[in-house]
């Protein structure tokens, strides 16, 4: 019984939780830590009022929450216990994204189909800016059941993860080394990046220059910068980093590789109005895969979104270990 009064009490730092949240909250945390199981009796309304100070009115509103949910049950003239025990029918589950591009969207869509009706799910958008990123965790720590979230790369977000209890937090698509272990499923840019440019090498060989567009104070992964100017000196090939992409310098003979579909579509609208073939007179690569890519037929490097999200709603619900880094797709559509 000690612990489950531990848990209430613990939530006690969270300055929005009232009284009722920090039982029911608390209460619900002890049958996920495993602190007490189904058909076991939970602490009597007197003994929580001697234990935590509480008034019998905050302790029965919360047992009836409960009862409501199906996660206790009353039993005339015993007490109140554990239920079913499947605190997931009721799972609040916090997922904080970059944003809301079209390949994240095919995330969040999977991922929420993947969950059901019965898991309340809010996201939050951090856009990349570590001063949000800690906010949005300060507000939402100790509310959530789980906590599924795409890290920033900065130094610090180890110590803003580091606050998650392990058994509730899930790390996606990009990855941040923590201590000890942890669940993730996320991507690995740096070798993987390096693989594709290897094996469209061919390709790229046939034109005269690969240039790469991409801006210093951009979201773009670190790796794949690191991994552009390594192949270019491994296979000896004539190449640039530009920070941003002109409207109408697209040029026949070059290879044009950006991250930033802003770039890409006017890239291809040049193509279209010089009558340059991608492909034949000129060469395109994108990365991240979406169904407007697929459609114009643009050659992308790419995780499967579709499938992270649903594996991430999966995780979710069975609350089994996964450490995952995805693989790296290439979808050649002939415009190198």
């Amino acid at each position: 019984m000690d612990r489950i009064f531990e848990e209430i009490r613990k939530l006690a730092e969270i300055p929005s939780y009232s009284k009722h949240d920090r039982f029911v909250q608390g209460i619900i945390n002890s049958i996920d830590e495993k602190i007490i199981g189904q058909d076991e009796m939970l602490p009597s309304v007197n003994r929580l009022i001697k234990e935590l100070g509480f008034s019998r009115e905050t302790i029965v509103k919360g047992y009836k929450d409960l009862i409501s949910r199906g996660i206790v049950e009353a039993k005339n003239r015993l007490g109140y216990f554990v239920g079913n025990g499947n605190t997931g029918q009721t799972l609040n589950v916090a997922l904080l994204m970059y944003n809301l591009d079209t390949f994240e969207e095919q995330f969040y869509r999977n991922f929420r189909h993947e969950l059901g009706d019965n898991v309340q799910l809010t996201p939050y958008f951090h856009h990349g800016n570590i001063e949000i990123f800690e906010t949005i965790l300060l507000q939402i720590k100790g509310k959530y059941g789980m906590y599924v979230v795409a890290p920033i790369p900065h130094p610090k977000t180890k110590e803003l993860l580091e606050t998650i209890p392990r058994n509730k937090f899930l790390m996606f698509d990009r990855f941040e080394q923590l201590d000890g272990e942890f669940n993730h499923i996320t991507q690995e840019f740096g070798d993987a990046s390096y693989a594709v440019f290897a094996k469209l090498a061919p390709q790229i060989k046939q034109f005269d220059e690969f240039i790469f567009y991409h801006s210093a104070n951009s979201l773009d992964p670190k790796e794949i910068v690191q991994s552009f100017k390594k192949f270019l000196k491994d296979f000896d090939i004539k190449g640039r980093i530009e920070e941003e992409y002109t409207a109408g310098s697209v040029e026949k003979g070059k290879v044009y590789f950006t991250l930033d579909n802003f770039a890409l579509w006017q890239i291809i609208r040049d193509c279209k109005t010089k009558k340059l073939k991608p492909g034949k007179d000129l060469g395109v690569l994108s990365h991240n895969d979406e169904p407007a890519k697929e459609i114009i037929g643009v050659t992308t490097f790419s995780a499967d979104f579709s499938n992270m999200g649903k594996m991430a709603g999966q995780a979710v619900l069975s609350k089994e270990k996964i450490q995952l880094t995805v693989p790296m797709i290439l979808f050649d559509r002939h415009t190198l």
